[in-house]
C-alpha cells in the first residue's frame, strides 16, 4: 500500500491535498486552492466541517460485502483514492480483486488509520455499533476525518465514539439493492441517498453524493426507522411478494411465471410510482367477494402458509381503496365480511396447533 502524503502536501497532478478535512487552525494549502471548511460540529472536539470535499480523497472501506466494494469503485472512478479495504472471507477477497485491485486489504484499524480523508463502513446493520466502538478504542480515528456508514436503519446517533474523538459523522445510505459486482455500477447513477449529517457537512456530503452518481435525500434521525422501514417494506417485500405469486403459479401448473408475472408486474409498479392508489385494480379494489372467497379457499388447501399474508394484503388494499375512493363502503361490506372471517379462522388455527401437534406427536410414540 502507498503511503498517504502529508496532511498540507500537494498530490501528483497538482490536486487538492487528500486530508482536505484536517482540524487545522490554517486551511490546507495546494495547487488547486483551499479546501473549503465550515464550523465545528457540534459535540465533535477540534473538529472543523469540510464545506467541500477535496478534489481527490484517500478512502478507506471497513466492510467488503455487496456494498462496500462497489461504492469503493464508484469513488475510484470519479478519480478519488481507495486505499484500504478489510476482507476477511474468500467471497470478501475475489470482490474486492474484481471491483478494487489497488486497494490494500489491511485489518480495520489499519484501514481507519490510511482514511485519512473518508472512512466508509459499510456492515450490516447489528454490527455496526461495535465496529464503530472498537474503531474508536484503538485510537485509529482521528480529528477532522469524515466517519461514513451505509446502514439505512442508524442514523448518525450510532456514530457517538466517532464524535467524541472529533471525527466528522455521516449516515450515507444508497437506496438501492446490490449484487456485490461490477453490474451494479451502472445503477448507481441517479439513486437516491438517505442522509443524516450535521448540517454544517451538508455542501461537503452534496458534493461526495455527485461524485457517485447519486441524489441526496435529507433524513432527520428520528425519521431514519421510519424511512429504513419504508424501503424495506416496499424493495424487500416486494421480493417475497413477487416470489409467492411464482410459486403459486407454478402449483397451478405454469411453467415459466417470471414470463406470465414480468409484464403484470412491471406495469403494476410503473403504474403505482405514477398514478398512487389511482392504480389500483383486481377483485379487492372491486369489492369482489365471491373471487376473494374462492382465492382463500383455494390457497387454505395448496398453500396454507400463504393465507395470513393474501388476508393482510387484501385487507390494507381494501381500506386504501376506500379511502382513495375507488372502492364505495356500501360495496366494500360483503368483501370485509368475508376478510374478518377468514382473520377468526386463521386465528383459531394457531391458537389450536400447539395442541395438533402435541396430539400427533403423542400418537407416534
Amino acid at each position: 500500500m502507498s503511503a498517504s502524503p502529508r496532511p498540507g502536501s500537494a498530490t501528483p497532478g497538482g490536486l487538492a491535498p487528500p486530508s482536505g478535512v484536517e482540524p487545522a487552525t490554517t486551511a490546507p494549502q495546494s495547487h488547486a486552492g483551499p479546501t473549503g471548511t465550515g464550523p465545528a460540529v457540534p459535540g465533535a472536539p477540534d473538529a472543523t466541517v469540510p464545506t467541500t470535499p477535496p478534489r481527490r480523497l484517500t478512502v478507506g472501506i471497513v466492510g467488503a460485502g455487496r456494498v462496500g466494494p462497489v461504492l469503493g469503485a464508484a469513488l475510484a472512478r470519479a478519480g478519488h483514492r481507495v486505499v484500504a479495504i478489510t476482507g476477511v472471507s474468500t467471497a470478501a477477497r475475489e470482490r474486492i480483486a474484481r471491483l478494487l485491485p489497488t486497494a490494500a486489504v489491511r485489518p480495520a484499524d489499519e484501514v481507519a488509520r490510511a482514511a485519512t480523508d473518508l472512512l466508509l463502513i459499510a456492515v450490516p446493520d447489528d454490527a455496526l455499533a461495535g465496529v464503530v466502538t472498537g474503531l474508536a478504542r484503538t485510537g485509529a480515528l482521528r480529528p477532522g476525518q469524515v466517519v461514513a456508514h451505509t446502514s439505512g436503519a442508524h442514523g448518525t446517533g450510532v456514530l457517538g465514539p466517532v464524535r467524541a474523538v472529533g471525527a466528522l459523522p455521516l449516515a450515507l445510505h444508497p437506496a438501492m439493492t446490490f449484487t456485490g459486482t461490477a453490474d451494479d455500477l451502472t445503477r448507481l447513477p441517479g439513486i437516491s441517498y438517505g442522509v443524516t449529517a450535521p448540517v454544517p457537512l451538508r455542501a461537503y456530503v452534496a458534493r461526495l453524493v455527485a461524485d457517485l452518481g447519486g441524489v441526496p435525500e435529507w433524513i432527520s434521525e428520528s425519521d431514519r426507522p421510519l424511512y429504513h422501514a419504508a424501503l424495506a417494506h416496499g424493495a424487500n417485500h416486494l421480493v417475497t411478494l413477487v416470489n409467492e405469486a411464482a410459486d403459486r403459479l407454478r402449483d397451478a401448473g405454469v411453467g415459466d411465471p417470471a414470463k406470465v408475472l414480468g409484464p403484470l408486474l412491471t406495469a403494476a409498479l410503473e403504474n403505482a410510482l405514477r398514478l398512487g392508489d389511482a392504480a389500483l385494480t383486481g377483485p379487492v379494489s372491486r369489492g369482489d367477494a365471491g373471487t376473494v372467497a374462492r382465492h382463500l379457499d383455494r390457497l387454505a388447501v395448496a398453500a396454507p402458509d400463504s393465507v395470513p399474508s393474501y388476508l393482510a394484503l387484501a385487507r390494507r388494499t381494501a381500506d386504501r381503496a376506500i379511502a382513495a375512493g375507488r372502492l364505495r363502503p356500501v360495496d366494500a361490506e360483503s368483501l370485509l365480511g368475508v376478510l374478518a372471517d377468514r382473520d377468526r379462522e386463521v386465528a383459531r388455527d394457531r391458537v389450536d396447533a400447539p395442541g395438533r401437534r402435541a396430539g400427533t406427536t403423542g400418537g407416534a410414540r
